[in-house]
């Protein structure tokens, strides 16, 4: 072999070497996983939250990927527990949004971390989800183009649903007992706008910080303003202080609390059970397996869940299944969209997510689930009252 053929041997060997490796690349980009992650609490005060929203966005991928997956790729998840820190969830994002295959972010509850996360959210054109965290900035952050869906409660309905539901349960002078976050703010400006909208305000508000051990001067300056019920905004433990503050006041100066839906987010039953059984306490839902919207969906759903997860003997043991049900649908939708986008590109699927025109979900048919200039994918009309019974099952009032 000639000076002139060797070197020519070698360009071309090298020109091939290229050629397989830049075909490599490609092809795992079209035959590798599409990356979801998971930035939730998965250790601290709301991780059975947490879990929830992990169960629910699992069988959402295994449903999927049972089926083909999305452009014939797999779904992956990829979980990062941010312990309810901010710092840890913005440490999370920045991690995800680095990750080229990374098409969207579940978010884990806490409307705090969500806030803090939010600038790096749309700095890195990264997909928000949100299954569970309720504050109205999460959402209607400013940002154009914005990166956020959620399906989950909106603080803006939901402060005006509870309001509604004292007022139906005779109750005329509510005192507020929130905690001092982005989450409380949002529930006092909530609150007080559907009570002005009436002609009323509280009789009070008082504000307790994460860590408390004891509320009981806040509770107590409430019913001495006349209050005659609670609504409170806290999370697990917080939640579980604020309980027992009032089922430990004389058994004929005890008045019912109305709470959002944090406390579910973890133990709280178990925590708490000698307590509720001596106050009225009632809590805010939308997903109930004992009332679901579409009981064929909800029955498919937990057959599901039990193959998967075969310690869960009924459904009324399905660990927070709010959080389950919104991570299921809208992993669900967020798939639509990348098959719509016909690519795993940010932007182009955060277009697609506005204009799905019918998803037939667990929650409600969304039809449509978003558009461009909404977001918030439920409404007050998929809210429910519920208490906890005997043994820990979650149950709506009206279920009969």
């Amino acid at each position: 072999m000639t000076r002139l053929t060797i070197r020519t041997f070698v360009t071309l060997m090298v020109l091939s070497w290229g050629h397989t490796s830049w075909n490599t690349a490609a092809l795992a980009e079209e035959t590798g996983p599409i990356f979801i992650g998971l930035d939730a609490d998965m250790s601290s005060g709301a991780a059975e939250g947490g879990e929830a929203i992990r169960r629910g966005g699992d069988l959402a991928i295994r449903d999927i990927n049972g089926k083909g997956g999305v452009l014939g790729r797999p779904l992956k998840m990829v979980v990062r527990d941010h312990r309810g820190n901010p710092a840890r969830g913005k440490d999370n994002i920045l991690e995800f949004a680095a990750i080229e295959q990374m098409v969207a972010v579940l978010g884990g509850i806490h409307t705090p971390v969500a806030l803090h996360e939010l600038k790096d959210i749309h700095d890195g054109k990264l997909i928000y989800l949100s299954p569970w965290a309720a504050g109205t900035p999460i959402v209607d952050n400013g940002h154009s183009p914005n990166y956020v869906f959620r399906i989950s409660v909106r603080d803006a309905l939901a402060g005006g649903f509870m309001v509604d539901q004292a007022i139906k349960s005779g109750h005329k002078k509510l005192g507020l007992l929130f905690e001092r976050t982005g989450w409380g703010r949002s529930n006092e400006r909530a609150v007080k706008t559907a009570l002005k909208k009436l002609g009323m305000e509280p009789v009070g508000l008082e504000w307790f910080n994460w860590g408390v051990v004891d509320v009981s001067a806040e509770v107590d300056r409430l019913i001495q303003r006349g209050a005659d019920a609670v609504i409170l905004v806290a999370n697990p433990r917080e939640g579980g202080i604020a309980l027992k503050a009032m089922a430990d006041r004389p058994k004929n100066k005890r008045i019912p609390i109305i709470s959002h839906w944090g406390i579910t987010g973890g133990n709280f039953f178990a925590d708490n059970r000698d307590a509720l059984a001596n106050v009225n306490f009632s809590f805010l839902q939308t997903f109930s397996f004992l009332k679901p919207p579409f009981p064929d969906r909800a029955k498919e759903f937990f057959a599901a869940y039990q193959r998967t997860f075969p310690e869960t003997m009924r459904p009324e043991n399905v660990l927070s299944p709010v959080g389950a049900a919104h991570a299921y649908d809208i992993i669900q939708i967020l798939a639509k969209a990348v098959t719509m986008a016909g690519t795993t590109d940010r932007p182009k699927v955060r277009d697609a997510l506005e204009n799905i025109k019918f998803y037939a979900g667990l929650m409600k048919d969304y039809a449509p689930p978003f558009t461009p200039t909404r977001h918030d994918a439920l409404d007050s009309g998929s809210f429910i009252m519920a208490r906890y019974d005997a043994n820990g099952a979650i149950r709506p009032l009206d279920l009969k």
